[in-house]
């Protein structure tokens, strides 16, 4: 039951620039995301974590250059190295580049590193596999063609919103209305996904 009231909790959640008013503009979103994004794959001992100043790092990716984290991707770097979030970000620069030197693995496994321009939007190692919003929403909007956006909400959205870390897509069946104890409701179906 407590997954019935995730499209509710999202309508809420969502900053207005996650926020999109229909699925053709959030679909576009998703590919543009896509077309910009770019695997890479390194293995753990190309990696090299550098301070750029006092609290800001860099991840030199060797032939691929010098690449920014989001806070979704610190995050992933810090757990794939076994250190805490916290402990690094009250570190120097400096402090925290040796504490990932001395914690990144090791082995010759590679890391994988989608980033979009130069900014890593997330790390993972060889078992992950992705399935990017895009080719999703490409499926919903193939075989759900009776399927649309809800009503605006109070807050001015819908049930359309993609993030850094995750895109949700919540649709209705605009000819399936019903009321249930004076509340009017359509059936439904939601898509959360995260392609990082």
């Amino acid at each position: 039951m407590a997954m019935l009231t995730q499209a509710h909790r999202e309508l809420f959640r969502r900053e207005p620039d996650e926020c999109f008013s229909s699925l053709v503009g959030l679909a576009r979103h998703c590919q543009a995301q896509k077309e910009a994004s770019l695997e890479r794959w390194h293995s753990p001992q190309e990696v090299r974590i550098a301070p750029n100043g006092v609290d800001r790092l860099l991840v030199d990716a060797g032939n691929d250059g010098e690449l920014s984290l989001s806070s979704w991707s610190f995050g992933q770097l810090c757990r794939y190295a076994g250190v805490g979030r916290d402990t690094v970000n009250r570190l120097t620069a400096s402090t925290a580049a040796q504490v990932f030197a001395e914690t990144l693995p090791s082995d010759s496994r590679p890391m994988q590193l989608l980033t979009t321009d130069n900014q890593i939007r997330s790390i993972h190692g060889t078992a992950y596999t992705r399935l990017f919003n895009a080719d999703l929403l490409s499926v919903v909007r193939e075989f759900a063609v009776d399927f649309e956006a809800p009503p605006v909400g109070l807050n001015g959205s819908t049930g359309l919103y993609a993030g850094e870390q995750d895109m949700f897509c919540f649709l209705i069946d605009p000819t399936g209305w019903t009321e249930i104890e004076g509340q009017a409701f359509a059936p439904g179906f939601f898509l959360w996904n995260s392609e990082v």
